[in-house]
């Protein structure tokens, strides 16, 4: 029994520790320095909790359990998120690391069965972890804002940021800091002792002042403020993604498609066009577009739980005239669950909320013997041997799973840290370490798309930088050596083949394609037939991202460079349809009209860019003004400018002579969904390296 009470002392407060250092976890070890931390400590953090706790019922023989008025509830939601994940997310790597949906969620449901086992005086410690880790959260909030950390030389760059937060922005912050008050004024009015007074008097200013600063940092006007797709926007992705999988939604960690797929044309005409979100304007519409009816059923039980019990406990707290501190849990869970409402949901956000649940519900206790006895073989004494064979039947595949869980966890987070040492290895133009770091990365966890895009890009750029040197020491005849011909067409194919991968990880994102599409594109001038891969993969970027105004630009440039101006000039049409205000689909379109023939056309085209640009000072501008005055003259065939946001359709120029040929296998993969024909008859006719360039 010793060893039972060392264990629940070293769970109990490794459990405190667990809420206390969530919140402010902020760590460079994975570009995304907020979430990816947050997600280890929460992940790791459970997996120790629950081995240590099935060594306690091996060693104790028994399990004991507190269940709460919330359980039901928070398990068929994180049910809904894990089903959803496994049958429906096309990528389950970014449900697990990033965005890490998935995982936020479970996690956090997690987090709340194992909260539920502390005894009441457990939970006041917890409400002490987390108003502290609150605490240090608006102390980092106020020395940020006030340009302490940007003082302080030997911080990171991140810290030195005027807007640098524990959670990465002002929104998520205001609702963690806002949360968190009632907790410290209750622990305040409760404690007896004067230290403990001061101290949650303290953390109480510190939360306030950081909450503050947070609030007028989100205001409307503010550089800071926070920007979202209207209700009417997230409703309509919504409707669209039930319509297609009306149960489980389109995956957790996967709105960014359904944004592509589905957002509405009407978003074209706000001042957000081309912003990507990867959430809708509050939780409740991202949460029922990844999940589907399951998970909105989850979450609503969870919500009517939540009403339902809070009647209860303020008719008790009435009818026993309990002070003011008694309503304040209540008044921190009703902040939360009011910001799901509003708000979207981050990492810290969702946790936090699990968290208040569990210190607001109330739990009945479950012992449950998981030792037999048996006979013993001295007959005369009828001795019993008892066996806790039922014990280990429990805790076995808890722990076994645990440890399979970390195993992975553990494989995530190191590619996560290696393929960012790659990107730092990237900034100081190390190439060997970068290309090493990337594929050591790849090799890791294959999974992640992120890892395929930045290593295409490398190649690319390894492979233009080795084209730059071969073209200054042609030989006599004027061509490039046979090695660096070689050289340059590994490094092709490694591009080719690593956008290719990210496509293959997640064939449903848009972004994926229009990376592949980027790199056939970038080797036109190198290789024979990329520019009919480019368009095809165009094309298929525009299946999942139709009224994406920028690939029909894209597409149309294609067919503007391999002369088929007729095509081009109905891509760049279709690029006008879709949002008409933008002065560059009307600038490649008037040289299109022009290159046809038709200079009327063309005319129009470049007044309504003249009519689109408002400074009449820029560069764009004047370049525009001065191609409709070249437009005028009878001959008139301005040559293409590029502006500021005008950017010109490109010549079809061929650098390497002859092209290389691109080996068998390099075509791009099948659409996932049906893409938009391409007439691809008129597109197919008769050393230092240094990837910073």
């Amino acid at each position: 029994m010793e060893l039972d009470k060392i264990l629940a002392q070293v769970e109990k407060y490794l459990l405190y520790a667990l809420i206390f250092f969530f919140p402010i976890t902020v760590l460079p070890t994975s570009p995304n320095i907020f979430v990816v931390p947050k997600l280890t400590i929460l992940v790791f953090g459970i997996i120790t909790l629950l081995i240590i706790k099935s060594v306690r019922v091996i060693v104790a023989g028994k399990l004991e359990y507190e269940s709460g008025k919330y359980d039901l509830p928070v398990i068929l939601f994180a049910a809904a998120y894990i089903i959803s994940t496994i049958l429906r997310s096309p990528n389950r790597m970014e449900a697990y690391l990033l965005p890490g949906t998935s995982t936020i969620v479970v996690g956090g449901a997690l987090l709340y069965v194992l909260i539920n086992q502390l005894k009441p005086e457990g939970k006041k410690n917890a409400v002490l972890a987390l108003f502290s880790s609150a605490a240090i959260y608006g102390l980092t909030i106020i020395l940020s804002f006030s340009g302490v950390f940007e003082l302080i030389t030997f911080l990171p760059a991140y810290m030195r940021a005027q807007a640098f937060s524990p959670e990465g922005g002002y929104l998520p912050s205001a609702i963690f800091l806002a949360v968190t008050v009632p907790l410290a004024v209750s622990y305040l009015i409760e404690s007896k002792d004067a230290i403990k007074k001061g101290l949650a008097g303290l953390s109480i200013a510190l939360i306030i002042f950081g909450l503050a600063i947070s609030i007028f940092n989100i205001l409307p006007g503010s550089d800071f403020a926070p920007r979202f797709p209207s209700m009417d926007v997230s409703w309509s992705i919504a409707v669209d993604s039930l319509k297609e999988s009306p149960v489980l939604g389109i995956g957790p960690g996967n709105y960014i498609t359904a944004f592509d797929r589905y957002r509405p044309i009407e978003f074209n005409t706000t001042d957000i066009w081309a912003v990507k979100f990867s959430t809708a304007g509050n939780f409740l519409m991202t949460m029922l577009t990844e999940t589907g009816m399951l998970g909105f059923a989850g979450f609503t039980l969870i919500l009517y739980s939540v009403y339902k019990n809070a009647r209860i406990d303020i008719r008790e707290k009435r009818m026993v005239n309990w002070g003011p501190q008694t309503y304040l849990l209540l008044t921190s869970l009703g902040i939360a669950t009011i910001s799901l409402l509003i708000f979207p949901a981050t990492t810290l956000i969702m946790v936090t909320f699990f968290i208040i649940l569990a210190l607001n519900t109330k739990t009945h206790g479950t012992d449950l013997n998981l030792t037999t006895t048996t006979p013993g073989s001295d007959l005369q004494t009828s001795q019993k041997v008892a066996s806790k064979v039922p014990a280990l039947l429990l805790t076995v595949p808890v722990i076994i799973g645990s440890l399979i869980v970390g195993f992975r966890g553990y494989n995530i987070v190191r590619a996560e840290y290696v393929f960012n040492q790659s990107l730092q290895a990237l900034a100081e133009n190390d190439v060997r370490v970068t290309y090493e770091s990337m594929a050591e990365a790849i090799q890791i966890n294959p999974l992640v798309d992120r890892y395929h895009s930045a290593f295409s890009r490398v190649n690319l750029a390894i492979a233009n930088s080795i084209v730059i040197n071969a073209t200054e020491n042609l030989d006599e005849e004027g061509q490039i050596s046979q090695e660096d011909s070689q050289r340059i067409t590994a490094a092709i194919q490694q591009g080719i083949q690593s956008s290719k991968n990210a496509v293959a990880t997640n064939p449903l994102r848009s972004g994926n394609w229009i990376l592949l599409a980027d790199t056939y594109r970038a080797i036109m001038p190198l290789a024979q037939g990329s520019d009919l891969f480019a368009a095809q993969s165009y094309a298929n970027a525009i299946a999942l991202d139709p009224f994406n105004p920028n690939l029909r630009i894209a597409l149309g440039g294609i067919f503007y460079a391999a002369g088929d101006f007729n095509t081009a000039i109905q891509e760049f049409e279709r690029a006008v349809a879709v949002k008409n205000d933008l002065a560059n689909s009307h600038y490649n379109l008037a040289f299109a009209y022009s290159q046809a023939g038709q200079l009327d056309r063309a005319r129009n085209s470049m007044t309504n860019v003249l009519a689109l640009i408002t400074d009449r000072e820029s560069e764009d501008y004047r370049i525009a003004r001065q191609a409709l005055e070249d437009f005028q003259q009878e001959a008139g065939q301005p040559q293409p400018q590029a502006g500021g946001d005008l950017e010109p359709p490109q010549e079809g120029e061929q650098i390497l002579q002859p092209p290389l040929e691109l080996t068998e296998g390099s075509e791009p993969p099948a659409s996932p969904v049906q893409a938009e024909p391409v007439p691809v008859d008129e597109l197919t006719g008769d050393e230092d390296t240094n990837i910073q360039e």
